[in-house]
């Protein structure tokens, strides 16, 4: 009972806080286009794989600490292993700075995914833009990424809220106003791709496609992720027709 009365003053004392300290705008009238909710066609130009051998691809990166000043950069090589390297700095082709991290890939059931690299890129500078490269010759790829502003009790800061996207040409609409809204981050409360709709090896093409998909937002802004129902799939339907 002493328990739950605790919880109770401290929740009360979060949002009284909450109230107080933070003042947040409006957010912007958005109505979806009248397109069908029905699923992008994997030959469509949003899920084009990156030119060169073993290109890196479905790049996406996430926050790396509590504090702001780290980031993890994911990606996905199909053919090989290859480097789990990051080249980054605060020139645009110019890296002074390299991070190494791990890489992994599963099989679940007969779907073997790529080769799965995940580099914690850390101490790095408040408020600043830096770019970065992955893969290796002419394989190679460069984004750029810009970190927090110091935390601070009237520091501004936008993000987006996002949930239940999937791959249909409504979540094409709803990707596209996200980048053009000017936030910096993205919530993104479940349900990724929506895979689990598909049967046999379509769940794994599909939860590739979705990565390529995403990857013109996710790959300059962090998105922090969490699961939903969705992310389930079932072995039943990955045999291989």
């Amino acid at each position: 009972m002493k328990s739950l009365l605790f919880q109770l003053i401290l929740a009360s004392f979060v949002l009284s806080n909450f109230d107080n300290n933070v003042n947040a705008g409006h957010t912007s009238v958005f109505v979806r286009k009248e397109w069908p909710s029905e699923d992008i066609p994997l030959d469509h130009e949003v899920f084009a794989v990156p030119t060169g051998h073993n290109a890196p691809q479905q790049v996406h990166i996430t926050q790396g600490d509590y504090d702001g000043k780290a980031v993890i950069i994911s990606w996905v090589t199909p053919d090989e292993p290859g480097s789990s390297k990051v080249q980054y700095g605060t020139l645009k082709g110019k890296y002074e700075f390299t991070a190494e991290g791990k890489m992994t890939n599963y099989t679940f059931y007969k779907y073997n995914s790529g080769y799965i690299h995940h580099v914690l890129v850390d101490g790095l500078e408040y408020d600043t833009k830096f770019y970065y490269k992955i893969g290796t010759g002419d394989s190679a790829r460069e984004f750029w990424f810009q970190t927090p502003p110091k935390i601070g009790p009237d520091v501004p800061y936008k993000f987006g809220i996002i949930g239940d996207l999937g791959q249909t040409y409504n979540s094409l609409s709803t990707l596209e106003h996200y980048m053009q809204s000017g936030a910096q981050t993205v919530l993104f409360v479940g349900d990724l791709s929506y895979a689990d709709r598909y049967q046999y090896n379509d769940v794994g093409i599909r939860w590739d496609s979705w990565g390529r998909f995403v990857e013109k937002s996710t790959a300059y802004h962090p998105w922090i992720w969490s699961a939903g129902n969705h992310e389930i799939e079932y072995m039943p339907y990955m045999v291989k027709r």
